[in-house]
């Protein structure tokens, strides 16, 4: 087997392994893809007789070609690519293999490494989620692996959020909204009113909720009705701490749409707050539940 052959042999073993590490640094499959292909390319052409550790090469290769799509990207103030979805009343479009692999990644997760700086991103996602020794992500950043540590720490702190023993109540609320979320997806109506007090508030932005719906909808009837026909946006959905409490963002492909900010009270929702307004979810914090 000759080198060239050698190589394509040993990427091909490890194009899982940087397809994850591409997609959680990116955030699009496609974008994960371009990265791959940058790091095949680069790789093709390097000596690589005296790499010992042929992984741990590629993942640094891959991880270099993410940081500098990331650094354009922030550089423009852009997102991933844009998926094609639906309007927010009819059903995510967005193609299956992308849908799957943000579920497996995590909706919430991919949301609160989309508000990380390239930096950050690269450190937590290589150390955290793929247990890449600082000094190696070092190589990566170009930056002494004590930095790399503060770098890791701080997105660490962004994507989980302030930790907190949690109370009963604390508790309650948690489960009042994932009940809630489930039930959403499922359209039972049943479960939904008991959920919902009866005088149940929902507020939505404009650009929330389609064209003639109202902002304001009252009673536990009203919102639960609601609540079925958007069945589809809540399989886009995942709990999270908005603002240190439970609540709810909807990322179709971990694209961050809306969130939800539910009230408890008493073991019932008593208000649900939906924000989809950039300057609005540009001020709310999200962690990892």
């Amino acid at each position: 087997m000759n080198t060239d052959e050698q190589l394509e042999t040993s990427f091909e073993a490890h194009r899982d392994h940087l397809r994850g590490v591409a997609y959680r640094m990116l955030g699009s499959v496609d974008e994960s893809n371009d990265a791959l292909q940058q790091a095949w390319l680069r790789a093709d052409q390097t000596d690589l007789s005296r790499v010992d550790n042929l992984a741990g090469w590629l993942t640094t290769v891959t991880a270099r070609v993410c940081l500098d799509m990331l650094r354009g990207r922030h550089r423009r103030h852009e997102g991933p690519l844009p998926l094609n979805v639906a309007g927010v009343g009819g059903a995510v479009t967005e193609p299956v293999d992308e849908v799957l692999l943000a579920e497996s990644v995590g909706l919430a997760l991919l949301v609160v490494l989309d508000r990380l700086s390239p930096a950050q991103r690269v450190a937590f996602v290589l150390h955290d989620l793929f247990g890449v020794p600082f000094e190696e992500i070092s190589v990566v950043l170009d930056r002494s692996a004590s930095t790399i540590k503060k770098l890791a720490s701080r997105a660490r702190e962004r994507v989980r959020g302030v930790t907190v023993v949690d109370s009963p109540e604390r508790v309650e609320h948690h489960a009042v909204v994932d009940a809630f979320l489930a039930a959403s997806r499922g359209g039972d109506l049943g479960t939904l009113l008991r959920l919902l007090a009866p005088d149940v508030v929902r507020r939505a932005d404009h650009v929330a909720v389609p064209t003639g719906t109202a902002a304001e909808v009252r009673g536990a009837l009203a919102v639960a009705n609601e609540t079925k026909v958007f069945a589809a946006r809540a399989r886009a959905a995942e709990v999270a701490l908005v603002d240190g409490v439970p609540g709810i963002v909807v990322a179709p492909g971990g694209r961050l749409f809306a969130v939800l900010r539910v009230t408890v009270e008493n073991g019932t929702i008593t208000d649900v707050d939906v924000i989809a307004e950039p300057g609005r979810l540009g001020r709310l914090t999200i962690a990892v539940v």
